[in-house]
């Protein structure tokens, strides 16, 4: 695990993974966070295991990951507010986009920042905010201070996931799987929570 989470360049691949997939929500921006997180641990002595020599520093693969996940929502932002017409035709074709746009409207409008960090955990819940938000021309005073706490939320989350893993089943590829076990189940249940009605 330690030859494919070497420092520098596992700080590089995890900014530009989460920095992306805010537009190619498939990309494994979670998992690798979980799996260099996995790497501390072994490297700061709290796993068992052999320790490599060079690997990522906790706090550093924290602060990587918020600042690129708020960088990319940021410019998602940025670009579907100068979309204009061109962008609303195109989340008009999409039934489920129109009404989700609509829904984080009135829900930014309301206050509900909430959904913002709730939606960073979410399959492309993360995308669909962030279009959403820049499409409706919310304020960014109503967007990107949720913005930077959903980033950072979600990356203390996915940080501590790998490396409480590796410290309870050791620095090993089956406490990676049940990290990445853990943050997919909060993806499912930040998903249920989203598409719930409100009373």
């Amino acid at each position: 695990m330690g030859s494919l989470t070497a420092v520098p360049w596992i700080y590089v691949v995890v900014a530009l993974s989460v920095l992306l997939d805010v537009f190619v929500p498939v990309l494994p921006s979670g998992v690798l966070v979980i799996t260099a997180a996995t790497a501390a641990a072994a490297g700061s002595g709290a796993a068992t295991g052999s320790v490599p020599d060079d690997v990522p520093d906790i706090v550093a693969l924290t602060l990587c990951a918020a600042t690129a996940s708020v960088l990319g929502d940021l410019v998602a932002y940025r670009l579907a507010w100068r979309g204009g017409p061109r962008l609303d035709r195109a989340l008009a074709r999409s039934r489920h986009l129109a009404a989700a746009q609509e829904r984080l409207g009135s829900a930014l409008a309301r206050g509900g920042g909430a959904l913002v960090v709730l939606a960073r955990f979410a399959p492309a819940g993360r995308s669909v905010v962030s279009f959403g938000a820049g499409a409706s021309r919310r304020s960014p005073r109503d967007f990107l201070p949720w913005s930077a706490l959903a980033g950072l939320a979600w990356a203390v989350y996915s940080v501590a996931l790998g490396y409480f893993g590796a410290q309870w089943l050791g620095a090993t590829w089956l406490a990676t799987a049940v990290s990445v076990a853990a943050l997919f189940a909060a993806g499912a249940a930040a998903t249920f929570l989203m598409r719930r009605r409100p009373a």
